[in-house]
């Protein structure tokens, strides 16, 4: 099975460091939803794992995460792209779990959930615990410059082996070639 997975603020959508805490402010980046409709037309699943801290800090319910994932999902249909799922980790940095970004939780249930073997898979955002995230768990970190990227491209700790993009519609295009 091929499969890419996406962080989704400041990847897919537009950050803030606010959150998004509403349908109404969930924003895709431009070029986003064609890079997704175009890894499924390319055969890939893609699967979104995304830390939603907000609603650790009661500054929205899951019922709002849900309506912002579902005009996501609604936009993606749009254009012809599909998620195949969505992980997020509701908790804050701290809480002691394993899901929140940059441990792998999140990432090994995506694994045993798709019984595939994250080696080698394409994991992309635009922070440093994603890329960590991908790096424990064997995927092939991609760092996109959209959202906080620019920022994490500077980063001394920046893993080796990191694949650096403009955005989702570079990294998309890279991994279908």
């Amino acid at each position: 099975m091929k499969l890419v997975i996406l962080d989704r603020d400041g990847v897919i959508n537009h950050d803030s460091d606010q959150y998004i805490k509403s349908p109404e402010e969930w924003e895709p980046i431009p070029g986003s939803l064609a890079a997704i409709a175009r890894l499924n037309q390319s055969g890939y699943r893609v699967v979104v794992a995304t830390n939603q801290s907000g609603i650790g800090r009661g500054l929205f319910e899951t019922d709002t995460l849900v309506a912002i994932h579902d005009k996501m999902v609604k936009a993606l249909a749009q254009v012809g792209g599909r998620i195949d799922a969505i992980f997020f980790c509701p908790h804050t940095n701290a809480d002691v779990c394993d899901c929140r970004k940059p441990k792998s939780g999140m990432l090994k249930e995506i694994g045993a959930r798709f019984n595939v073997d994250l080696a080698g898979v394409p994991a992309i955002g635009d922070s440093l615990r994603d890329l960590q995230a991908a790096i424990d768990v064997g995927a092939q970190p991609m760092l996109v410059l959209t959202g906080k990227g620019e920022l994490t491209a500077k980063d001394p700790a920046l893993p080796a082996g990191t694949s650096v993009f403009t955005d989702l519609a570079e990294a998309a295009a890279h991994i279908t070639r």
